[in-house]
């Protein structure tokens, strides 16, 4: 039995990030990450399922999603196993932080006039993709710029993080950036705190991810999230290994089905199955 929980299931990746008792810990993993003129103070968590304009458009279910007290908008997402339109995905969501910023009528008596608060989306990733394209980027900063490579516009950014990539030791950390990286890749396999983390923000994260402080309730949330993870893992291996993906929609409705009998969200079990609501919803 491990001592803390896995980061990488929707479960653990939620305690750690996602609950207003731990804002503070995600304020520091964004810093970490982003430029000294994108700094948060603070965050103000919004709405994970956000609605399109009509109830006929498509929704995004974000993992998390917050707005810092400029008005910046911060998509954080957990990507687990290789899926084949991840950016495709990624830029689907952006577009509803970007359109939910119209207002409804007038603003002090004014049309709006188009003015953005900037978005940004950090996706970490449990798997590397495109090798051969990102030439085994850890990181990959995405912005909008021209045909010269100048910056067309800052207020629209994509950060993805390949966690696979990250191999430095504990001897080897230098940034704050590199002790995230190396909690949140090795929290599972940890017996105890190591001394390079020993400092407030990551003791609390310790103390949020140990399995002792999980109620009877958590702990049923967090074996079913854990079983889900697995499963995910064990079909993807399953099919790169066997160089064939023959049996990977039975497995996904298999997976499906039981995410479903232990009260996952449909929502939930799409993101990482690829069934729609419709076939979800189907399934006895």
């Amino acid at each position: 039995m491990t001592r803390f929980i896995n980061p990488y299931t929707d479960f653990g990746f939620k305690r750690l990030f996602g609950e207003e008792a731990n804002k503070d810990l995600l304020v520091d993993f964004l810093n970490a990450l982003l430029p000294e003129k994108h700094r948060v103070r603070t965050l103000t968590f919004r709405n994970l399922e956000q609605l399109g304009i009509i109830t006929t458009d498509r929704k995004a279910v974000y993992d998390i999603f917050c707005t810092a007290e400029n008005g910046e908008h911060f998509i954080v997402e957990m990507q687990k196993a290789k899926q084949k339109w991840f950016k495709d995905r990624a830029l689907f969501y952006l577009t509803f932080p970007i359109r939910d910023q119209a207002p409804q009528g007038l603003v002090d008596g004014v049309e709006w006039d188009y003015e953005l608060q900037a978005v940004y989306l950090i996706a970490l990733l449990g798997f590397e993709y495109d090798k051969n394209e990102e030439k085994r980027k850890l990181e990959r900063n995405v912005q909008l710029k021209d045909q010269d490579g100048d910056l067309f516009y800052d207020k629209l950014e994509m950060i993805f993080l390949q966690m696979p990539i990250f191999t430095k030791t504990e001897l080897e950390l230098e940034t704050q950036k590199d002790k995230w990286y190396y909690f949140l890749k090795n929290l599972s396999s940890f017996d105890q705190i190591p001394s390079i983390l020993r400092e407030p923000v990551f003791e609390q994260a310790f103390a949020t991810a140990e399995l002792a402080r999980l109620n009877r309730d958590e702990l049923l949330l967090y074996e079913a999230s854990l079983k889900a993870y697995r499963d995910n893992y064990s079909a993807f291996e399953t099919a790169k290994n066997d160089g064939k993906v023959e049996g990977r929609a039975e497995r996904d409705i298999e997976i499906a089905l039981s995410m479903k009998k232990d009260g996952i969200d449909p929502a939930v079990i799409a993101k990482h199955t690829g069934l729609s609501l419709a076939e979800i919803k189907q399934l006895e």
